[in-house]
């Protein structure tokens, strides 16, 4: 488990600048997830059940003006920092355990 902080611009303005920290890096994954649903709740207020694909998700991660993380680690004491490609590289390994686990 690595502490990871999650970095996020979803506009052109810096003010849009936010961030998150989590224990780990899959934690962190389904932050990137939740982040994208919550926007799917704001944007379809009426729909009781919001359903998304993979491709889906990728997109809405490339359409913020910047996104990245920070993973710490503990062989240097320091915080590697990773891109948005990484992250959708994590969150598609994510998800796949996620669909071929048994307790889907």
């Amino acid at each position: 488990m690595s502490h990871t902080i999650l970095l996020v611009q979803p506009g052109t303005r810096p003010e849009t600048r936010t961030y998150c920290d989590y224990e780990s890096v899959n934690e962190c994954m389904e932050g990137v997830c939740k982040i994208y649903e919550e926007h799917l709740k704001r944007r379809n207020p009426n729909t009781p059940t919001i359903t998304y694909d993979i491709s889906q998700l990728f997109d809405f991660i490339d359409t913020l003006m910047d996104i990245s993380c920070m993973v710490y680690q503990k062989s240097t004491n320091t915080y590697a920092p990773y891109n948005k490609d990484w992250i959708k590289e994590k969150i598609y390994v994510l998800l796949r355990q996620a669909a071929f686990s048994p307790n889907a």
